[in-house]
Order: C-alpha cells, then structure tokens, then sequence
C-alpha cells in the first residue's frame, strides 16, 4: 500500500512541505510506502472545459499534470497539503484538483474508495476556508476521510515556524496514523 502527500506550496522546504512530510512519517511508521511530490516546479495548467475527458480519460493541455494524476490513481492514501493563498489553495493545486476531479468523475471514479485528506499552513486566516475547499475535492471523488484530534490545520509563516505548532503537528500525525488504519481495514 501506498501514500502520497502532493505539496502544493511553491516553496521547497518550507511549513506545508514540513506539515506533509511530518504526516509521512506517521504514516510509513504504520508500514505504508510514502512519496511526497512537490509542485513548486511543476508546470500545471487550468482546466480548459475542452471535456475531452468525458469521451475518455485523457487531458489535452500538454504539461506535467499527467504524471502525477498517474501516481495519484496508483495511489492507496492520497494527501493534498497546501498553505493558505488569499484564503484558499493555491493556483497550482487548485488546477491540479480541478483536472483530476474532472478526469476523475468522468472515468469511472478513480479515486472512489481512497483514503484521503487535506493538509493546511497559514499564518493567521483562511484555514477553515482551504481546509474546507479541499476536504469537498476528496468527498466529491468519493474519497475516505479520517477524522484526528481537530483540523489538519497548522500555523506558521516565516519557514520552520510550523515545527512550533505542537497541537498541529499532533494533529496531523494521528490524522496520519488514521489514514494508515482505515486504508488496512479497506483493503484486508
């Protein structure tokens, strides 16, 4: 089995990859193999409404989405980490979310049955909205969500910040050692 975290901050190293990395771990301790992808270099363009993905699975805008909507679909546990952007994920998670949702919904609901679930960094606002925007991607796919201590919401700014957020990092690691459980009683 196998979990991925899809960092969507354009920043290396920073407290959404921290965030990603820390649920990682929880997770692979529960014997799951983990892969955090980044999309701070990745080229992902919005959807175009061409739908020449409701005639097959297929995506006509050339760029590096594909890729990672395979790793995606191979995928047990899903993850979606971003930090708050104006109150909401950013663009290139967002274009991403976008793409597979529709790819997804129009081919036979790939992602139905994963487990999965949102990561989120702010400084100060726009959690509840982010953390909202993606928990509804992964209901609409028809996705398993875990529940933890509270939101995966963390708070940070300047880079590391986030590794002081105990009660962040706490909830997250048992939002990571949930998803690793539900996904085992899934696929016994």
């Amino acid at each position: 089995m196998k979990a991925i975290a899809i960092v969507g901050s354009p920043r290396k190293n920073g407290n959404t990859e921290i965030l990603a990395s820390h649920t990682l771990k929880a997770i692979a301790e529960e014997g799951l193999d983990t892969q955090l992808i980044r999309l701070a270099n990745s080229d992902i363009k919005p959807c175009t409404a061409c739908d020449a993905c409701q005639k097959e699975e297929q995506c006509t805008i050339d760029d590096d989405f594909w890729p990672i909507y395979n790793q995606m679909k191979e995928a047990d546990v899903i993850i979606l980490a971003s930090p708050v952007y104006f109150s909401s994920a950013t663009p290139n998670l967002k274009a991403l979310m976008d793409r597979a949702g529709y790819i997804a919904a129009w081919n036979d609901r790939v992602f139905a049955g994963k487990v999965g679930g949102p990561l989120v960094v702010g400084e100060r606002e726009g959690q509840n909205f982010t953390f909202a925007q993606l928990i509804y991607w992964f209901f609409y796919m028809g996705c398993f969500i875990p529940g933890s201590t509270g939101w995966n919401i963390a708070f940070g700014l300047e880079k590391g910040d986030v590794k002081k957020d105990t009660q962040g990092l706490e909830t997250v690691w048992n939002f990571g050692k949930n998803a690793a459980f539900l996904i085992k009683k899934l696929r016994v």
